[in-house]
């Protein structure tokens, strides 16, 4: 689990993200604009020369609902994301890089599997915790849950103007303790 203080921290560094920016607390921030901030390239499989042709077909055709993105430890640092997810995935799978970023974790091992030819990776449980915490924060802070409760914003509303998909407005609204804190406050 996490240690003592880091939800907190989270939200902190989501706020701080936006004040930084001249946004207020409950502006959008995109995944695309934090990595740039970071400079950090974004590319598909099709922008890596040295990646094989049959291995990017694979991870764009067959295989592409089984991987996300990863970020690879050059300078600047490189985020490979999966273009066939929907934007609203692809800016959650970009900030989940981002957070990896922001946080300093060091990336797992990469490798190409020399039998299936599949690109294969060895990863940190505890920091692919963490990243999907504060990417959660980063995408939708709790001040930003609160406000979409009391705008009685949609669901599909929030995802259109978030750039996120269903999956992640729900796990924040659980997550975050705000779906329960609104039903008491206006029960």
């Amino acid at each position: 689990m996490f240690k003592r203080g880091f939800k907190t921290w989270c939200e902190q560094t989501a706020e701080a993200t936006r004040r930084q920016r001249g946004m207020q607390p409950w502006e959008p921030v995109r995944a695309r604009a934090l990595a740039e901030d970071l400079k950090a390239t974004i590319v598909t499989p099709r922008d890596l020369p040295a990646l094989p042709f049959d291995v990017c077909q694979r991870l764009l055709s067959e295989h592409e609902d089984i991987w996300s993105a990863i970020t690879i430890s050059t300078r600047p640092p490189l985020i490979v994301y999966n273009p066939a997810h929907s934007e609203g995935r692809q800016n959650s799978d970009l900030m989940h890089e981002v957070a990896h970023l922001l946080m300093e974790h060091v990336p797992g091992t990469v490798y190409i599997d020399p039998k299936s030819r599949l690109v294969l990776r060895h990863f940190d449980a505890d920091q692919e915790e963490q990243a999907n915490w504060l990417s959660g924060c980063l995408l939708l802070p709790r001040a930003t849950l609160l406000r979409i409760r009391q705008l009685g914003w949609s669901n599909e509303m929030v995802c259109e103007q978030y750039s996120v998909s269903s999956k992640m407005l729900n796990y924040r609204m659980h997550t975050s303790g705000v779906n329960i804190q609104y039903a008491r406050r206006h029960a």
